[in-house]
């Protein structure tokens, strides 16, 4: 199919690792705007989203060394000794990949500082969200024209989906009586906002990406697009479902009504890894139509 690399073994590897960097990175950012964007939210859940976001801050880092290696083992072609050769990652350090990394790092500590208590740390972690989403204009088919629309549109896209995917684990914790129902009712009414953003940001995205109908189903991009959009409008019946019954359901204590909701939960958590993993695929093996 037109606009489709070659995948191997190593193609595979950077595929789901990018996958997991992607998650790792809306957790980490997420934490922070759910944070400041729920004050009165149980203690408790409020911990409970520091402590994600905190965990994925780490497994960011982590992600992104190995990643370096990945990358150097492909173009090096020298397999598992290539991850470590000091040549190949200096070359890596040289690509898109390490322009990002100084980007997201520097996010990343400042998303640390949820863990410093007062008012200062909270504030300092509401830009680490911002540097994380930039470092992602470095890399992958943002780097196109008109390059500072895709970057704007890219970084937006991108915070949007932060709020939204790092409330799950929060949400899913709190799912329980009339508080949790309050709480999943502000947050319904807040992705009420979002949502529409995180649509139009993504359609003209693609939009510029893909230039025209036709090649939305003639290329290997169109195709692994479609996918995509597929499972996004799985998730977004999902948060249909939840806002118009289940929360409902939940605040007038009907019985189960919790342990659907938290079901629901899961199932939206699916989608959004399926939503990341099309789009590292996206990103890793196929070419936007406008470069062919």
């Amino acid at each position: 199919m037109e606009g489709l690399a070659q995948i191997d073994g190593w193609t595979v590897a950077a595929i789901l690792a990018k996958a997991l960097g992607y998650g790792a990175a809306l957790l980490a950012m997420g934490g922070p705007l759910f944070v400041a964007a729920f004050p009165l939210a149980a203690p408790d859940v409020r911990r409970f989203a520091i402590r994600i976001a905190v965990v994925a801050a780490v497994l960011l880092i982590a992600v992104l060394a190995l990643r370096f290696g990945i990358r150097a083992a492909r173009i090096s072609g020298m397999g598992l000794p290539g991850m470590v050769d000091p040549m190949m990652l200096a070359f890596v350090w040289d690509s898109p990949l390490g322009t990002a990394a100084p980007w997201r790092g520097a996010g990343v500590v400042l998303v640390l500082g949820l863990l410093v208590p007062g008012l200062f740390g909270r504030v300092a972690a509401l830009f680490g969200p911002l540097l994380i989403a930039i470092s992602y204009t470095s890399v992958g088919h943002s780097l196109g024209e008109p390059r500072w629309l895709l970057a704007a549109l890219l970084v937006l896209h991108l915070l949007a989906a932060a709020f939204w995917v790092g409330a799950l684990a929060p949400l899913h914790h709190a799912a329980v009586g009339a508080e949790g129902a309050a709480l999943l009712h502000r947050f319904g009414k807040a992705a009420a906002m979002t949502v529409p953003l995180l649509i139009i940001v993504g359609s003209i995205f693609a939009w510029i990406m893909t230039g025209s109908l036709s090649a939305l189903f003639a290329t290997a991009y169109g195709w692994t697009l479609i996918a995509k959009l597929t499972f996004v409008s799985g998730l977004l019946g999902l948060a249909g479902l939840n806002k118009w019954r289940l929360v409902p359901a939940l605040a007038d204590d009907r019985v189960g009504a919790s342990d659907s909701l938290r079901r629901s939960i899961v199932f939206e958590a699916t989608a959004v890894f399926l939503i990341l993993l099309t789009t590292a695929t996206l990103t890793t093996v196929t070419t936007p139509p406008i470069n062919l």
